[in-house]
């Protein structure tokens, strides 16, 4: 029985105004004006995101910009355009620090920081809900 009422409340949720997961708008990459790529692959956007691969594929200097690990849309960007969970990043990045091999992303405490900060910083990248965009920064295209 219990399974039916929560079958019938999944069911009824989007009816009475909740937000389901379907219905959280998309995490979009995104990057400074003056980064001259189009287009990355999904391999390379997590190679650049797990710090392995430090430049564009222009040999441009890439400036990572992530928000915390508890934020939702990290969490989303990360399952859904990654297909990594945000655990097995920090995983990588520690490994890297503490190994003295590489470095952490730099973080924003929020969407509006990081469009700041990658639309002030040459060679940055991270990722925005659509109506954090504004003009100073692009979208990049994720195959």
């Amino acid at each position: 029985m219990a399974w039916l009422r929560a079958a019938l409340l999944l069911c009824l949720l989007p009816l009475m105004g909740a937000k389901t997961v379907a219905d959280a708008p998309a995490v979009l990459l995104v990057a400074h004006a003056d980064v001259a790529t189009q287009r990355l692959t999904r391999d390379t956007t997590r190679a650049i995101f797990a710090m392995r691969q430090r430049t564009w594929p222009n040999g441009q200097a890439a400036r990572v910009f992530v928000l915390p690990n508890d934020h939702p849309v990290h969490a989303r960007f990360t399952k859904e355009r990654l297909a990594v969970y945000p655990h097995q990043l920090q995983l990588a990045w520690d490994r890297m620090v503490f190994s003295g091999t590489g470095q952490a992303p730099d973080r924003a405490r929020n969407q509006a920081e990081m469009r700041d900060l990658i639309a002030t910083t040459p060679g940055a990248v991270g990722y925005l809900e659509r109506e954090y965009l504004d003009e100073r920064i692009q979208v990049i295209t994720m195959d």
